[in-house]
């Protein structure tokens, strides 16, 4: 029942610890089939997770129809791509930077020289390899 989730006993969680459990992946690309070892679930939450994810490289074209995704950089650089009104909107985190995406905004990583991040990632999440036309 809806309940007995909610009542279960809040347990803290390590961020370094989560960043251990996760491989680095140097050369992530759209097209990569087996970058789910560069990410690890920190925590459930509502109707998606908490993710953390240590790579370089570029991300494929993503979107999160049911809710707005917090991305909060850890440690390195990305330069988050927004698709706003057919616009590429680029936003550049270091650091100790988050930024909210919009609720069914398009958007993509781009991190050549590596970043560890954390979101806070909505479900269903929406891939496409090429940038899509809306």
């Amino acid at each position: 029942m809806w309940y007995e989730k909610a009542m279960a006993a809040p347990r803290a969680r390590s961020l370094q610890r989560a960043f251990r459990d996760v491989e680095f992946v140097a050369d992530r690309t759209p097209t990569s089939t087996d970058i789910e070892r560069c990410f690890a679930t920190l925590a459930d939450y509502r109707d998606g997770g908490i993710f953390v994810a240590h790579y370089a490289g570029r991300s494929e074209w993503e979107r999160h129809p049911s809710g707005d995704e917090i991305v909060m950089v850890v440690e390195g650089a990305t330069t988050l791509v927004l698709l706003l009104d057919a616009e590429e909107v680029r936003h550049e985190l270091g650091a100790g930077e988050l930024l909210v995406v919009p609720e069914n905004t398009w958007h993509r990583f781009e991190s050549p020289d590596g970043v560890k991040v954390m979101t806070v990632t909505p479900q269903p999440t929406e891939h496409a390899v090429d940038r899509p036309e809306h």
